[in-house]
């Protein structure tokens, strides 16, 4: 079985009912999530061994994060426990013209506070396949950049290979630090994953006569941004996922691959959303999973794509789906018949 390592926040959810704006009621959901656990929990629910890594509070909100992985059975040992806050999300889901609004209130969170100290790398990585991270890590500030550099290093001498997310943030950090980190971090990337807006954002690259919200995605345009990102840090692949939003409540859906030699396009799917939020990072599961499972480029993106799109039917951050289910999707039953 694969081992799987991922790095990053766990942060506690706080979300209005359905579709209620902030505070129209007194009741706010309380779940947890964030980029890399979220990934963490699709493989270990893909039957893979998902070890997940952060810094939480010894405290009960800290343990309750710790207890809502091992519920799904990632494995949490590698988990440092110390500071005094966990990070906080509030989201208000958009529908149809309304868009979703997230608020952070992360600042000096135990992860956002840890010292390159706290962790021992070559330990954590002792008979992993594989490492990933988002480009929502280091933006957290304090020495989160120095220690995303130490754990790729690391990674690098143990011979695991490295997947990242781009996942730019503008509530975090600026497009020149993002730039500046990311251009350090990538130098270590095997597998590098982006969307229609993070190249530009934290590269400069874009597509071209690409509309993201006019419903325009010209294929060859992302074939260049693939290229490019691969050209400059000699990444293996490059995953794009390609979101055309038609509304907050429906968007089309579809993804691409690039190895160096092929661009694999998947099939697209329109999506009517129940909870976009973590989308990205099933999509990065699926693609991991379908890597180390041995599938060939076309098959990878399918799995990926459609893992993502399942996970948009879901509430919460957490993709609660089987291989099974995403290999019906990803072989074309999406038609949502019920199942007897």
């Amino acid at each position: 079985m694969s081992k799987v390592v991922t790095f990053g926040e766990i942060m506690l959810r706080l979300a209005p009912n359905g579709y209620y704006r902030f505070f129209q009621n007194d009741q706010m959901q309380a779940t947890f999530g964030g980029g890399e656990a979220n990934v963490a929990v699709s493989l270990a629910n893909f039957g893979l061994d998902s070890t997940y890594v952060t810094k939480l509070p010894t405290h009960a909100i800290g343990q309750a994060a710790v207890d809502s992985l091992r519920y799904f059975g990632v494995d949490t040992s590698k988990v440092v426990r110390g500071g005094d806050r966990v990070g906080i999300y509030y989201l208000e889901k958009g529908a149809s013209q309304r868009g979703s609004v997230c608020i952070y209130d992360r600042a000096h969170s135990a992860i956002a506070e840890a010292k390159a100290t706290d962790f021992d790398w070559d330990a954590i990585f002792e008979g992993a396949d594989w490492f990933h991270f988002t480009g929502i890590t280091p933006a957290l500030g304090g020495e989160l950049v120095n220690i995303c550099l130490d754990a790729c290093k690391a990674a690098k001498s143990h011979g695991v290979k490295i997947s990242c997310d781009l996942n730019y943030r503008g509530k975090l950090w600026t497009r020149a630090e993002a730039r500046e980190a990311m251009t350090k971090l990538c130098q270590y990337v095997d597998v590098c994953i982006s969307n229609e807006e993070d190249a530009k954002d934290v590269f400069g690259i874009e597509a071209e006569n690409t509309d993201i919200y006019g419903g325009k995605l010209n294929h060859d345009g992302y074939k260049s941004v693939a290229k490019q990102l691969a050209d400059k840090f000699g990444f293996e692949k490059v995953a794009i996922t390609l979101r055309s939003s038609i509304s907050a409540s429906d968007n089309d859906w579809a993804g691409m691959l690039y190895d160096g030699e092929n661009y694999c396009f998947s099939k697209s799917y329109h999506l009517h959303i129940v909870d976009r939020v973590g989308g990205g990072d099933s999509f990065g599961a699926g693609l991991i999973y379908s890597i180390l499972s041995g599938k060939d480029p076309q098959s990878a993106i399918e799995f990926a794509v459609a893992a993502s799109a399942l996970k948009h039917s879901i509430e919460g951050d957490f993709n609660r789906v089987s291989v099974t289910e995403v290999e019906k999707v990803a072989g074309g039953d999406g038609s949502g018949r019920v199942q007897r």
